[in-house]
């Protein structure tokens, strides 16, 4: 006789869960392995190692992980800030860390390239120190950084906000400095936190099209992300060839993400164990 759960509709609940994820991520992500599989394996292998489709996977990820470790520390920087201190203003700053994810990623681009070109603002006084930023991979950098943030902050928050002070004010009291009180005692209890928002950011910034197409001047081998080729295959109506890109970027993906997690989940095994 099977035990009857506690909580009751897990039946109808899991279902429900389920067929909406079958719906939203299976069924789509399926759809792109069944659509490359109308290629012969060796035009689907010509289409993946093609040069111009190489240079965008190392293009796409390399600045992604990139501006992921930037967002991860300057991030962390954020979190304390508006956690640990009281200043005019905070909660204007605190509101503004969530305006990539309001505002449409097309302006972000358009915003981000009239900046930084050689006649923008921040661009025309980067210019004379031999720093170009739009169209070229830093400007990608940049964008992914902006869009990616948030990510970050909102992860590590709560954390923050959940330290125990006691902890660092003992650590304090047995002599230990303000570095290294930082760096053995708290920066150990946001690993978690900062791993899972460097991995939300990563993975955002793999993926991202609208606030990277404009700033980065689409140069194929130089500037040329996988997404706008996979936009360019789709426009010449090679779909298999479109989604055979779209498959290597989502299997790579889930690697990355899969190490990632197992990372993860073996540091709050230690964590744990040391508790």
């Amino acid at each position: 006789m099977s035990k009857r759960s506690i909580i009751p509709g897990f039946r109808l609940s899991i279902g429900i869960s389920v067929f909406y994820l079958s719906i939203l991520v299976l069924i789509p992500l399926s759809i792109i392995f069944i659509k490359s599989f109308e290629l012969s394996l060796a035009q689907f292998w010509d289409t993946i190692i093609n040069p111009r489709v190489l240079a965008s996977y190392r293009i796409s990820f390399v600045t992604a992980f990139c501006a992921a470790i930037i967002n991860t520390v300057f991030g962390l920087i954020v979190a304390w800030v508006l956690v640990r201190y009281q200043f005019p203003g905070k909660k204007i700053i605190d509101a503004l860390v969530d305006i990539p994810f309001a505002l449409p990623t097309a302006v972000a681009g358009i915003a981000l390239t009239a900046l930084y070109a050689k006649n923008g603002w921040i661009g025309s006084l980067l210019e004379p120190l031999g720093i170009k930023v739009a169209y070229s991979p830093l400007g990608i950098i940049v964008a992914l950084t902006f869009i990616g943030i948030p990510f970050v902050v909102r992860t590590v928050q709560p954390v923050i906000e959940d330290l125990e002070k006691e902890m660092e004010e003992a650590a304090v009291m047995l002599g230990a400095y303000r570095l290294r009180t930082f760096l053995r005692v708290v920066l150990p209890t946001l690993y978690p936190a900062l791993l899972t928002g460097f991995t939300l950011a990563f993975a955002r910034g793999i993926g991202e099209y609208g606030s990277v197409v404009f700033i980065s001047g689409n140069m194929p081998l130089v500037t040329e992300i996988s997404p706008l080729l996979i936009m360019t295959k789709l426009e010449q109506y090679d779909y298999a060839g479109a989604t055979a890109i779209a498959a290597v970027m989502l299997i790579v993906s889930f690697l990355l993400l899969l190490l990632i997690n197992l990372l993860q989940w073996s540091m709050n095994r230690r964590m744990t164990a040391n508790s």
